[in-house]
């Protein structure tokens, strides 16, 4: 039941933000930016018994996660305004959001057994 709940709210979020998108492109998108995903992610873990520490790994997660999506989302924009194709342009971004997101992963992972080996 919560799993149905979680899904209609989303899908009824996009599909408002799709809707202002429409009308006013800049708006749309604007809307799109905030972080209302990881705000809604959020809510449901602490909905579902999440715990402080549950909640704040995951907003840490998202800010590691942040640089790589501001980045594709730049390679796309950009993309777009040299006359490419939409899927041309996502599929380029999401190739550099890749590469930046692999290695901050590896940083991450490379920091956390120093941590361990340290200990």
């Amino acid at each position: 039941m919560h799993f149905l709940v979680k899904v209609i709210v989303s899908a009824l979020i996009i599909g408002v933000i799709t809707e202002v998108a429409k009308h006013y492109s800049t708006i749309g998108g604007f809307i799109a930016a905030l972080p209302l995903v990881s705000l809604l992610s959020l809510f449901w873990i602490s909905f579902e018994g999440g715990n402080k520490q549950e909640l704040s790994q995951f907003a840490l997660g998202v800010l590691y996660g942040f640089p790589a999506s501001a980045l594709l989302l730049f390679i796309v924009y950009i993309g777009l305004k040299n006359s490419f194709s939409l899927s041309t342009s996502v599929l380029f971004g999401i190739g550099v959001w890749c590469l930046v997101y692999c290695f901050r992963l590896s940083k991450i992972i490379s920091s956390l057994v120093r941590r361990v080996y340290y200990l």
